[in-house]
């Protein structure tokens, strides 16, 4: 069936470029035609009222190369009304949530939950609930990094494919790089193999990244705290998401959760007392670090004996972000080194100071952040 002259997705895009939210990008076009395919083959109409098989799409390719953009896009662009549009990460959450709630539920909660279900096995039943919720899956960033979602992901996804879901992701690595060098990876492999066979692979291998071209030149640290300043950072803010809308993220850390309000794909914003003004420790900076390549932090205030324990936790947060290699940009009020020039860990704050000004630098901003993961 040849595809229709102009697709939704197509025309969204265009208008996109006409609106100058987008630059025209050559290594998109591959990209594009894919997504055509996949929005006329959802529209296809199935034998019996059941829909067809759809083989879903798995574009991977380096950060900023415009992959979470053209999945907005497509996802907003498509007709299909059963849909569900979420970061890898908070899916996976949700699975882990309903697996305890079938492994803790009686009977009569399982059932209110999951519906009817023989056995014990709570993969049915959760793809069941999946599938009735939604035909087409669009996640940014699959990663997987934990053996918990490695066990699970293979026969989740093989029993939501049985049940016609369709599945749209991106990703910074390509399938067969994922979960390198996990803990019992010969058992996750079955999961890669899926993924190839139901889901058509594409790379965006363009050699330009549109968000280190917004960045390229740009001050990513602001201040002091006027209007001048605040005006600058939700310039760039503003550029970088692109029209893209935020969405809080919810990141499980030792079985708690850490809240960020607003985040576009990879990218997170936050406040100094979010972050610093309350109990987060080492693991929960480097939850966001990891989640996030890119973090804006406003109203970084000038600190003192008063505010140490916020000191030491921001000392933290900067050595989670630089070991992984994640892109920040500072609201404060002053520069790096007149932030802190007494207190407990006055003089050890000075290591950050070196961080913060190495962050801000062209080197920092051009590296990899594939280095670190």
């Amino acid at each position: 069936m040849p595809l229709p002259m102009t697709s939704r997705i197509r025309n969204a895009y265009d208008i996109r470029v006409e609106e100058g939210v987008i630059a025209p990008d050559p290594a998109q076009a591959n990209l594009l035609v894919s997504l055509e395919r996949l929005e006329a083959d959802l529209a296809k109409k199935g034998l019996f009222g059941r829909p067809p098989e759809v083989k879903g799409i798995y574009i991977w390719g380096p950060p900023g190369r415009g992959k979470s953009m053209l999945m907005d896009l497509f996802y907003s662009s498509t007709p299909e009304q059963r849909k569900v549009r979420a970061h890898f990460h908070a899916f996976m959450a949700r699975i882990h949530d309903l697996v305890k709630q079938w492994r803790d539920g009686d009977a009569r909660r399982r059932k209110a939950v999951f519906g009817t279900h023989k056995g014990d096995d709570p993969i049915p039943p959760i793809a069941a609930l999946i599938a009735s919720e939604a035909r087409l899956l669009c996640f940014d960033e699959l990663q997987v990094t934990d053996i918990a979602d490695a066990m699970i992901l293979g026969r989740l996804f093989e029993a939501l494919f049985e049940k016609r879901v369709v599945l749209a992701v991106t990703s910074n690595r390509a399938p067969e790089d994922l979960y390198k060098n996990g803990i019992n990876r010969q058992l996750f492999l079955p999961f890669i193999d899926i993924l190839r066979e139901r889901c058509e692979v594409v790379e965006t291998a363009g050699a330009r990244d549109f968000r280190l071209d917004r960045m390229a030149g740009a001050k990513v640290w602001f201040a002091p705290l006027d209007a001048e300043a605040r005006q600058g950072f939700e310039t760039l803010w503003a550029d970088l998401k692109g029209g893209e809308p935020e969405e809080p993220v919810a990141l499980t850390v030792l079985g708690r959760e850490v809240r960020i309000e607003r985040t576009v794909g990879g990218m997170a914003r936050a406040g100094f007392d979010d972050l610093c003004g309350t109990p987060l420790g080492p693991q929960d900076y480097l939850a966001v670090a990891r989640r996030f390549h890119t973090l804006f932090l406003s109203d970084v205030p000038l600190l003192s004996p008063a505010n140490h324990h916020e000191a030491r936790r921001l000392v933290t947060l900067v050595d989670a972000l630089y070991e992984a290699k994640t892109r920040l940009v500072v609201l404060a009020a002053a520069e790096p080194e007149a932030l802190y020039v007494e207190g407990v860990g006055a003089f050890e704050f000075e290591r950050t100071v070196s961080r913060f000004n190495e962050m801000r630098s062209a080197d920092w901003l051009e590296q990899s952040r594939e280095e670190a993961l």
